[in-house]
């Protein structure tokens, strides 16, 4: 199983990214999809989730309004969509998939928002 994160970058602050995470090895639907993101020297925190069929999503305070989780189980891939970007949002940012059974992240892929 793999989970490969990209689209990171640096961007200046009030700009746009768009994130992906493909992943193989496995089968893509059944898995709650999640973003997660690690800043220097801090714990890495819960961005946002998104459920098995797509639809309703969750989103922590700090980026609602601003960020979109969608999906395309067709692709195996998950998007994150980065809009009015912050100093604050620098970080890796990480891709989660869990099920019952299993949780898998990807390797992470760095976002630095420049003031």
């Amino acid at each position: 199983v793999q989970l490969v994160e990209s689209g990171g970058g640096l961007v200046q602050a009030g700009g746009s990214l768009r994130l992906s995470c493909v992943a193989s090895g496995m089968t893509f639907s059944p898995y709650v999809m999640s973003w997660y993101r690690q800043a220097p020297g801090q714990q890495r925190e819960w961005v946002g989730s998104i459920p098995t069929g797509g639809g309703s999503t969750n989103y922590a305070d700090f980026v609602k309004g601003r960020f979109a989780i969608s999906r395309d189980n067709a692709k195996n891939t998950m998007y994150l969509q980065m809009n009015s970007l912050k100093p604050e949002d620098t970080a890796v940012y990480y891709c989660k998939a869990n099920s019952l059974r299993a949780v898998y992240w990807g390797q992470g892929t760095q976002v630095t928002v420049s003031s």
